[in-house]
């Protein structure tokens, strides 16, 4: 992404922090398959070391595994969603970063979750994107991926009441296995499900559990 288009994903979620707390913070306890798909993830890197929550918003992810057992972290491109995550999930560990430039070595992390952080990414950067996330896995590393399914591209200038320039991007499962692929992952497997009513955004959801080749 570019500095502008980075610059501005950030100013949006640093501006709607408080309404983003307010309407997704416990949405996972309306999402059943969310949390299965949680469990799942959490029981295969317990005991393997630290994963990591990329795009973690203000936490509710991180939390959720955390007390599942699982040794996490969380990561978000905004400072106002860090700022919350720190404040609603003392004792997870949350710090500022871009998945495309991640500041960790080489095989930090047994696991990441990412939860609808690759919906930001243009397609012509979402390898190099999953390129990024595969480095910072250890080999046998699990990734679990979670995007709206669909092939549009939506611009919002408005979100919450707030004046904002965003671009939410949607993929095919068969695509965004195609990425993870060339990238140099192994599929596992892939889950889809239509929207949870008066939920959520009313899109069809799409997860895919990867692993980096030991």
């Amino acid at each position: 992404m570019s500095n502008q288009k980075t610059g501005d994903i950030e100013a949006t979620y640093d501006k709607i922090a408080d309404q983003y707390v307010a309407h997704i913070y416990d949405e996972l306890r309306h999402k059943p398959l969310d949390r299965q798909l949680l469990d799942r993830f959490a029981l295969r890197v317990l005991g393997a070391g630290m994963s990591c929550d990329i795009g973690c918003g203000p936490g509710h992810v991180s939390r959720y595994l955390h007390e599942l057992g699982a040794e996490v972290c969380g990561l978000d491109l905004s400072h106002g969603m860090i700022e919350r995550a720190r404040r609603l999930n003392p004792g997870i560990e949350f710090r500022q970063g871009d998945l495309l430039a991640l500041n960790v070595a080489d095989g930090t992390w047994a696991g990441l979750v990412s939860f609808y952080s690759i919906i930001h990414i243009p397609r012509e950067e979402v390898a190099r994107a999953l390129c990024e996330l595969k480095r910072a896995l250890r080999p046998g590393g699990l990734l679990l991926l979670a995007f709206h399914i669909g092939d549009d591209l939506i611009h919002r200038d408005e979100l919450w009441g707030h004046e904002v320039s965003i671009d939410f991007l949607l993929f095919h499962p068969d695509e965004m296995a195609g990425y993870l692929r060339s990238a140099g992952f192994e599929i596992e497997e892939i889950f889809l499900r239509d929207p949870y009513p008066d939920v959520e955004h009313q899109s069809r959801r799409a997860y895919i559990f990867a692993q980096k080749p030991v």
